[in-house]
């Protein structure tokens, strides 16, 4: 089951229409107080969610969601008329999974829907622990720290972040990080990583520089700390 919270009549009923034609189950919601009434009854597979809501924006929509236990790792895409970087680096910061700006082609949509369902349906198991210099990172109990303190990050930054700690000093292509992250090959040029990466140094501080840019190539995690 996949929901929708859209307060835009034509782009909801648009979406839930496709999504109805590609064997998907949907549902569709114009305010957050019906959607809420929905998920108190039953939680999605995962939810479409724009920004620009009456009453509640979606921002803080995601951010309950994220702080509740059942719907913490609940796989979700912004749907926003906001463009801006700021906005994007804003939603996955607060725990968005993917993020798809309007106006959207909904072949676009319909892919990255797909692609992160197929993610999340059925997670590897955790790999051995890793560390480089300050930085250390424990896949067992979801825990980051650089010396000794915790760094909080989003699902999305987390698996960034192992799976270029998984393989210390190998570049990571691009095309490599999208699909094996996103589960999906983008078609043209893509911000989504480099707002990850950008958001990932940021918050492991002096350590974000084990994280380094292959110019044109893709990044990789240093094998010891410079």
């Amino acid at each position: 089951m996949i929901y929708l919270l859209e307060d835009d009549d034509s782009i909801r009923e648009l979406i839930i229409y496709t999504l109805g034609n590609q064997g998907m189950e949907a549902m569709g919601f114009a305010e957050p107080s019906s959607f809420w009434k929905a998920m108190k009854e039953k939680l999605p597979d995962l939810l479409l969610l724009d920004i620009m809501l009456p009453g509640e924006d979606g921002i803080s929509i995601l951010k309950k969601l994220r702080m509740a236990r059942d719907t913490e790792k609940l796989p979700i895409i912004m749907l926003t008329a906001k463009g801006s970087e700021y906005d994007t680096v804003y939603g996955l910061d607060c725990g968005a999974d993917d993020y798809i700006s309007k106006p959207f082609r909904i072949m676009e949509l319909l892919s990255r829907i797909k692609a992160l369902l197929r993610r999340t349906s059925g997670r590897e198991e955790t790999p051995e622990n890793y560390r480089v210099g300050s930085l250390s990172v424990s896949p067992e109990r979801r825990l980051v720290e650089v010396d000794g303190e915790k760094i909080d990050l989003t699902l999305k930054e987390y698996e960034l972040l192992c799976l270029l700690m998984s393989k210390p000093g190998i570049v990571f292509e691009r095309e490599t990080l999208l699909k094996k992250i996103w589960g999906y090959d983008f078609d043209g040029e893509s911000r989504t990583l480099d707002v990850h990466i950008r958001t990932l140094r940021q918050k492991l501080g002096p350590a974000g520089k084990l994280i380094e840019t292959v110019r044109g190539v893709g990044y990789k995690a240093t094998a010891q700390e410079q």
